[in-house]
């Protein structure tokens, strides 16, 4: 599912990116903490860092998953490194990624999202 994600992230299309999340959603970020409980709400939040990705000649983002965690049937956190590419194939950025999944009715989503520093391995 994230891998998926990932590459709706790539197309730089907010409406691609949004069924990956369930409502309500939370993003901690460098930026603040934000909530979101429509995904009306979460477009209003994703849609400037794609716009910031766009600007930046993102190409494509991958996930580079550490680690896995199944919490319960319906919860588990996965913990890695997202990996910004140019149009070209150079590395535009990386930050450390943890996610919060929660399997609903139509399965898994994005609950919680939190960008971090890279965790040296």
């Amino acid at each position: 599912m994230l891998h998926d994600y990932y590459s709706a992230v790539s197309t730089l299309n907010v409406e691609a990116v949004l069924p990956f999340f369930h409502e309500p959603s939370l993003m901690i970020v460098p930026q603040g903490v934000f909530e979101a409980t429509t995904h009306a709400q979460l477009a209003t939040a994703v849609r400037p860092t794609l716009e910031g990705f766009r600007a930046r000649g993102l190409g494509r983002t991958e996930l580079s998953v550490r680690d896995i965690k199944l919490l319960s049937a319906t919860a588990s956190v996965v913990e890695g490194v997202a990996r910004r590419y140019k149009l070209d194939g150079q590395e535009l950025d990386q930050a450390g990624v943890t996610y919060l999944l929660h399997k609903a009715e139509f399965g898994w989503k994005i609950a919680v999202l939190v960008i971090h520093d890279v965790k040296e391995q």
